[in-house]
């Protein structure tokens, strides 16, 4: 069943004080004020120098026979529909990783060359699948990744759930169909995961940008480890009580045969 988002005026106030959404208070007149904001509200968010800009998706911008992700590449334009929460979700992550946006933009593009525009590739459905639904994962510590592997949920979220308090293992949501997700306080999220080993001084944002841009990952849909988010400290009003990390149906066993790759390691480069 596909889901649909609350209405605007209906949304419990409740979420914006719960994560994901509490780490977007940033734009909090944007989520929770009473009225949807403007197409011109968001673009006065650009910094000084963008070359992007949301514009109204209406008849008329659809009949200039551009693909969404063509308008974006060649005119700057991010078709965006007017108080549509799907929508003004995207607009939020554009504004705030707008390089790894451009570098998904840019990798789409080249894929459109090659495959037409009727067919798909399996670089395509793991861009649109972190697009919707990625996380950005930062650890260091590899029994985390082997509990993790294993989708040992309880030993992971439970047994280690300082871990996740103590910046051992760091998140960093990207999909803005989760952040819709979470608008429903009953809905259990499960992001998609790019997970990273970056050096202390090494961006987490950054690096995983150019790790797209430079093709080096998002080959296929089987990169993406799956991270049940509800399971993370305060993400789900359950999450602090152990039995909640016993039951819950959001903790899939791993299906037989499924392997993960290895971490991506990267770390910036030497000055000068």
């Amino acid at each position: 069943m596909r889901y649909v988002a609350p209405a605007r005026d209906s949304v419990d106030p409740a979420v914006f004080a719960r994560m994901p959404l509490a780490g977007w208070r940033d734009f909090s007149e944007l989520l929770e004020g009473a009225p949807w904001p403007s197409i011109d509200a968001l673009n006065q968010r650009w910094p000084d120098g963008s070359r992007q800009r949301f514009v109204a998706q209406t008849p008329a911008l659809l009949g200039d026979g551009l693909h969404y992700e063509q308008r974006i590449a060649e005119c700057g334009l991010i078709a965006t529909r007017e108080n549509n929460w799907h929508d003004l979700l995207n607009a939020m992550i554009w504004l705030r990783y707008p390089s790894l946006k451009q570098a998904l933009n840019r990798r789409q593009i080249d894929e459109m060359k090659q495959m037409g525009p009727k067919q798909r590739s399996r670089a395509q459905y793991a861009m649109t699948h972190f697009d919707e639904g990625g996380v950005i994962v930062a650890l260091s510590d590899p029994s985390l990744l082997a509990l993790w592997d294993a989708h040992d949920w309880y030993g992971l979220f439970w047994q280690r759930r300082q871990a996740w308090l103590d910046g051992s293992i760091q998140v960093e949501l990207f999909g803005h169909a989760l952040l819709e997700l979470a608008l429903n306080p009953g809905k259990l999220l499960v992001g998609k995961a790019l997970v990273f080993h970056i050096d202390k001084s090494a961006d987490l944002r950054s690096s995983c940008a150019a790790a797209v841009a430079s093709g080096q990952l998002l080959h296929d849909p089987l990169e993406l480890r799956p991270l049940p988010l509800s399971g993370l400290p305060g993400w789900h009003a359950d999450s602090a009580d152990e039995a909640f990390h016993r039951s819950t149906p959001c903790y899939q066993p791993r299906r037989a045969g499924r392997s993960y790759p290895p971490v991506f390691v990267q770390s910036e480069p030497e000055p000068g």
